[in-house]
């Protein structure tokens, strides 16, 4: 776990990351760009063969953004001023950098601009904070294929389901369907990670059929499971460098 003054966003090249914070966790599949302000706890996760690029944005370009965890789609433009930035001698002013210090600042600006006009992605799992969903949570996250209702799983904890989904309500904002939903996606990104195919994937998730899965990630992720995975491979090819961490300033 680590906090950063300044508030930083963390873009997935390829593959599959997870930024866990105190809010919960932000799924970050190829593509996207997380954002975590400054004085988060935080930590990083990769899963599968993943390229992660970091930025990190000063005091004044960070407030024209939430202030709150959220996860972007990245732009075409966004995506090549993100590996400009995080390129081999463009993390570190002081290695002899390809751009100036102000040539830098404007690319961030034009980054900032990018992500402003993006919408967030549905893509952050907000944690609970009640014990009773806190210990639904971990079931869930243990066996996304239990296709357990809710008034079954609060049985096994106490609580009634009356009570869980008005929990769900006031704490998550989201019902009981949509809250497993969001897991199952969360835990499908990273099996397809791990080259798993899509009907591998949907029966591991819990889902009855392929086809109700490839309605479900459509709809949260905003194209197929077989097109991303597609996707993630030619993003990977395109980024061409190393598997390696890096971060801009």
């Amino acid at each position: 776990m680590q906090s950063h003054a300044r508030g930083h966003l963390v873009y997935a090249a390829s593959g599959v990351l997870t930024v866990h914070t105190e809010r919960g966790t932000s799924i970050v599949p190829a593509n996207r760009v997380a954002w975590t302000p400054a004085e988060f706890t935080h930590h990083h996760r990769a899963h599968g063969d993943t390229d992660m690029r970091i930025v990190f944005l000063t005091p004044s370009l960070a407030r024209l953004i939430p202030d709150h965890p959220a996860v972007f789609l990245a732009s075409g433009l966004a995506r090549e001023v993100l590996l400009a930035l995080t390129g081999p001698r463009n993390y570190d002013d002081a290695a002899a950098p390809d751009y100036s210090r102000s040539a830098r600042h404007r690319l961030l600006r034009v980054l900032v601009d990018e992500l402003r006009e993006a919408h967030e992605q549905p893509l952050h799992l907000p944690e609970p904070r009640d014990d009773r969903l806190q210990a639904i949570a971990r079931m869930l996250y243990e066996t996304p294929a239990d296709n357990a209702t809710l008034a079954e799983l609060g049985k096994t904890i106490g609580a009634s389901t009356r009570t869980l989904s008005r929990l769900l309500r006031n704490e998550l904002g989201m019902t009981f369907y949509e809250w497993r939903t969001q897991l199952r996606v969360y835990h499908a990104l990273v099996l397809l990670a791990d080259g798993h195919d899509t009907t591998q994937t949907a029966y591991a998730c819990g889902w009855a059929n392929p086809s109700s899965f490839i309605s479900a990630f459509t709809n949260i992720i905003g194209t197929t499971p077989g097109r991303y995975r597609t996707s993630r491979q030619t993003t990977a090819h395109a980024s061409q460098l190393p598997t390696v961490a890096k971060s801009s300033g």
